[in-house]
């Protein structure tokens, strides 16, 4: 089931206790329904027998995206912003057998996300629809069910039609897993745990645990509920026992409380995980049992001094993400999330925006694990939409429903922080923003008063309708850097969250000269978007933004200046499919990512890992291949103390940051050879170096991990970098590449991060782009070797061999 998790809140000294409910089960109590689904897209709807009873549809397994199997074309109704992919009709079938063990049991079915307005059919009974593509949701199967030993048939229907209903790339289908639940009668509800801690001090943290309970029985029940806490290595360190009498056929909550001596505290650097194992007992019978993962931690956000965790001050480095994987589309996937988190964890990154919608389960599992402050975000609109068919249709008549089950859903994750009620919303300029975002907001404080809400609002203004509400702890501020420093003046006595920042435009490996020259793409936001380069590309300088945003380099010096800066959500992490302003077709990615979309950094990735970490970092761009005599800037990402750069051996000169400054600069005559950079950090040094390279002649291919587990679901990231005869990185070669498989695994998708790349990310070919391509390698369910072959006209093929276990 769900992770469940508890923070006690008071505005001052936050304290909490978190608690993530994940359902292990010696009953077998939850199972992946994933596997050996059937699948037709737009099958004929009209009649649903019909459509259930054809025998050539596709078979596949869950987590599945179709729209990313589509082809690129500007005439999907989709349009560029939804990523010009296809979206449709689809329709899925499983068959399943429920044994004479499953006889007295409560089946259910949980859904973590089906995008968008799906219908669920058990045995040809309607269980209900649900229109909201991002919220998870459970429906019970046991009243339609055949006796034991009968084949049983769910189907499910996906509409992601009429079009356009979205703003970037959502994908289509039931993109996040499925789980069949078998429960007994009297059994824990769904997201049935509620832990806080009143009290936290480093020798004893008290304990809080509600726990909801269903009894489905035709009897009254009497019951024990017993909570044991295990610490992080599984040995049992707290116990209590509670009781519990429920009408048959009622719901009843038992409240317990629980020291916990010497609390290890939860944070960004030692995420420490407890587990608490909740037991219902019926006489000597367990009827139930409910494994939840939970962290102890306070916060505070103070209106002078910022954002502090466990008493300690710390600025929120975040990031926004959308939920697409690149080449995996949206079919969420824990190996391809992770990887982004490292990847992000390496440059410093301490947070995540859940943009502009509920997030994956697994996501916040990742964030509880990995150490990141998340911003769970609800809406992108509420009544007033942003596209012709989106999810303001339904607003009236599921608002309500589907902002209860994301609180109930996501209010136990360590990781989870703050709320926010919506992105950009329009009725922020209307009264109904007030009479909105005080109901939102109050809905919100009776399921979880323990966290601060917040709306990322575009125009941060007292009269902003949906401040005026007063329903917000956290004033959110998206762009408007030049504002932070009136912050106080405009606002008193509030507390400032940057929930979406920057917004600057770079192609990875592009380069316009001269850099100290800001090109703002499209020139107002409000006009038909202009090309800026004729090829669809944005310098990878940090000189280009769009008319909204700003540079990184000016963000962060503002947010790194202002202790009551709590931080800041950088728009984006990773780029992402659909939106790729300040481009139309045949652009069909987005440019904001400080990482592209295949997983490789673009340069200033180095900037924030210079300014974020303590690791020493000498990062020098650009490539070294132009025309003899050209007046190129060279730019050093640094926190060395100071840099000197040579050409050919000739020193060009020493600099080092003064004020302000976030990078150091040489305006060089350009000449074939190599720059070499040495920087000094007190008595030791480190050395970089950009040679020019001739063409590709080679390649490197490097996986992220060489095992991997044989589960069909685990992943291996091949990176290719194109090299020419002496190792060295070709910077501007576009070789197509080809990969095959042999062996246990399969290619899951191929990428090169090119936002106007039209070839197929489903392929086993993908071209190079400014030197480098990925392909992506998936277990299929069997133990032993899978041999990746690449190749390339005119190039020496590679094998990689990769291992699963």
């Amino acid at each position: 089931m769900h992770k469940t998790l508890y923070k006690q809140f008071s505005f001052g000294t936050l304290m909490l206790f978190f608690a993530l409910a994940a359902c292990k089960t010696p009953d077998v109590r939850r199972l992946s329904f994933n596997d050996n689904w059937h699948f037709m897209l737009d099958a004929d709807s009209s009649d649903y027998s019909a459509v259930c009873k054809d025998s050539t549809w596709r078979v596949l397994d869950l987590p599945h995206d179709w729209s990313i199997e589509g082809e690129f074309s500007e005439a999907n109704p989709a349009t560029v912003g939804g990523g010009a992919l296809p979206g449709g009709v689809g329709w899925y079938r499983k068959d399943f057998v429920l044994s004479t063990d499953d006889a007295t049991k409560h089946i259910f079915i949980d859904f973590d996300g089906v995008y968008c307005n799906s219908e669920v059919w058990i045995n040809g009974h309607s269980l209900g629809k649900r229109p909201n593509g991002y919220i998870s949701f459970r429906y019970e199967l046991t009243p339609y069910l055949k006796p034991t030993g009968e084949t049983n048939t769910i189907a499910v229907k996906v509409s992601n039609s009429p079009q356009p209903n979205s703003r970037w790339y959502s994908g289509s289908g039931i993109y996040r897993n499925v789980w069949l639940l078998k429960l007994n009668p009297v059994h824990i509800a769904q997201w049935g745990t509620y832990i806080t801690t009143p009290t936290i001090t480093e020798k004893q943290a008290e304990i809080h645990i509600e726990t909801a309970v269903d009894n489905q029985d035709t009897q009254n029940v009497n019951l024990s509920v017993v909570t044991t806490i295990l610490d992080a290595n599984g040995k049992e360190v707290a116990k209590n026992e509670t009781t519990l009498s429920i009408n048959k056929q009622q719901s009843a909550k038992a409240q317990t409380s629980i020291k916990l001596h010497k609390p290890n505290l939860w944070s960004i650097e030692s995420p420490y995980l407890y587990t608490a194992v909740t037991e219902l007992k019926s006489g000597k019978e367990i009827t139930d049992r409910y494994e939840t993962k939970f962290g102890v931690r306070s916060f505070q956000f103070d209106t002078h001094k910022g954002f502090s965790l466990n008493g300690k001050s710390l600025k929120i480095n975040g990031v926004c993400n959308h939920h697409d994987l690149g080449c995996l589309g949206t079919a969420v996937n824990y190996r391809a999330l992770e990887r982004q988190l490292e990847i992000l964890k390496a440059m410093g990154c301490n947070g995540i925006r859940t943009s502009h919608n509920p997030p994956a389960p697994e996501l916040l599992q990742l964030c509880d694990k990995m150490g990141f402050i998340v911003m769970d975000e609800a809406f992108d609109m509420w009544k007033k939409g942003k596209n012709p068919y989106d999810y303001s249709i339904n607003w009236d008549k599921w608002h309500q429903t589907d902002l209860r089950d994301l609180i109930l859903r996501d209010r136990n994750h360590p990781s989870v922080f703050i709320w926010s009620i919506g992105n950009e919303i329009p009725e922020q300029g209307d009264s109904t923003g007030i009479t909105i975002g005080k109901e939102l907001s109050d809905l919100i404080r009776v399921l979880d008063p323990t966290r601060p809400i917040t709306s990322a609002m575009n125009e941060p203004r007292p009269y902003n309708m949906i401040y005026r509400s007063n329903g917000l702890d956290l004033v959110g501020y998206n762009y408007k850097h030049e504002r932070f420093d009136s912050f106080p003046e405009h606002f008193p006595g509030k507390k400032f969250i940057a929930t979406e920042t920057v917004s600057a435009l770079q192609t990875r490996g592009h380069y316009d000269q001269q850099s100290d020259s800001i090109r703002i793409w499209p020139i107002r936001w409000d006009l038909p978007f202009t090309t800026g380069n004729t090829d669809n590309t944005c310098s990878a300088y940090d000189n280009c933004h769009a008319p909204w945003g700003s540079t990184h380099e000016d963000t962060w010096k503002q947010i790194k200046k202002y202790p009551f800066l709590s931080g800041q959500f950088i728009w984006t992490g990773f780029d992402y499919l659909g939106e790729p302003t300040p481009y139309l077709w045949p652009s069909r990615s987005s440019y904001f990512g400080i990482i592209d979309l295949a997983g490789f950094p673009k340069d200033v990735y180095y900037m924030y890992q210079s300014e974020w970490t303590d690791q020493k970092v000498l990062h020098l761009l650009p490539h070294w291949n132009w025309a003899p005599g050209q007046t190129i800037d060279v730019w050093a990402y640094t926190n060395a103390t100071e840099v000197e750069l040579f050409l050919n051996g000739k020193s060009l000169g020493k600099r080092s940051k003064q004020g302000d400054d976030i990078h150091l600069m040489w305006r060089v005559n350009y000449q074939a050879g190599e720059l070499k950079a040495i920087g000094t950090w007190g008595k030791e040094t480190q050395t970089t170096r950009v040679r020019t390279a001739g063409p590709a002649t080679t390649f490197r291919a490097t996986p992220d991990r060489a095992i991997i587990r044989a589960d069909k679901s685990d992943l291996s990231f091949v990176s290719i970098q194109m090299l020419d005869k002496d190792g060295n990185p070709a910077p501007m070669a576009n070789n197509q590449m080809a990969f095959n498989i042999e062996g246990k695994g399969s290619i899951a998708g191929v990428d090169n991060g090119s936002p106007t790349s039209h070839e197929s990310f489903k392929g086993n070919t993908i071209r190079a782009f400014n030197g480098k391509c990925l392909v992506v390698v998936r277990s299929n369910g069997q133990k032993g070797e899978v041999k990746l072959t690449i190749s390339s006209p005119g190039i020496q093929a590679q094998n990689i061999t990769i291992i699963a276990q």
